[in-house]
């Protein structure tokens, strides 16, 4: 599917129009499954994998920005693989919460969907129904949606570097993960000021130490490393 029939879609989803988001998570099925299958044996049932992911998926249309100069796959990878590695890390907590978190993501979700809509909040009754769902069990699932949410502020600001950075130090060894994550690192570098560039591409797709860049440079280790921190924040933020 081309770019522009991309960006239709997504802005339709984001208008609140259902089809449309239920056509861009049909059509990314492949992107998730292709994510998944890295995660094999590791104690959980693909299709189980695949629930996760398609949350992450969920998220990444969600918060897309059409002004972003990057593809929309590229910019789910991360967000898709994320939350897949939040499940496996918190692991017991998340097995047993994982269908009401679900829900409290759906339901945070549908409801800015209808809010535009409808011109208004809506009832708890109409986000049932818009969900399928029972007033009861929406209910006990809103009521666990704070503790929910604090999970991810935790993993997503933790130590202040985006998803796809954390993924790609924890997960060296994995070459198709380091190559979607490099693909992203591609897509935002593209932004940078020369010196920028320069440092990032050295640093992520030459791996030198920045010991090695700061000879290169003619400047010290520690100025490499507070410029490497600058870029990555700025990085993130344009991320």
């Amino acid at each position: 599917m081309c770019m522009d029939a991309v960006a239709k879609l997504i802005q339709a989803a984001h208008d609140g129009d259902k089809a449309a988001r239920d056509k861009l998570v049909a059509d990314n099925m492949g992107l998730i499954w292709s994510i998944v299958r890295r995660f094999a044996g590791r104690g959980h049932e693909m299709e189980d994998l695949f629930q996760i992911g398609s949350i992450g998926l969920l998220k990444a249309i969600d918060k897309f920005d059409l002004s972003y100069d990057v593809k929309f796959s590229t910019y789910a990878v991360p967000m898709i693989t994320g939350e897949i590695k939040r499940f496996l890390r918190d692991d017991g907590m998340i097995k047993v919460s994982r269908s009401l978190k679900e829900i409290a993501y759906k339901a945070k979700t549908a409801k800015e969907m209808m809010n535009n809509r409808l011109g208004r909040e809506p009832t708890i009754d109409e986000l049932a129904e818009e969900l399928g769902i029972c007033v009861e069990e929406l209910a006990v699932a809103l009521e666990s949606g704070a503790e929910v949410e604090s999970i991810y502020k935790t993993i997503y600001h933790g130590d202040g570097n985006t998803i796809s950075l954390i993924d790609k130090i924890e997960e060296t060894e994995n070459d198709n993960e380091k190559l979607l994550n490099r693909l992203v690192l591609q897509e935002l570098i593209s932004a940078l000021e020369p010196q920028e560039k320069r440092i990032i591409t050295m640093r992520y797709f030459l791996d030198k130490t920045q010991t090695e860049i700061a000879k290169e440079l003619g400047i010290s280790q520690v100025q490499v490393s507070r410029l490497e921190k600058k870029i990555l924040k700025s990085m993130r933020d344009s991320f």
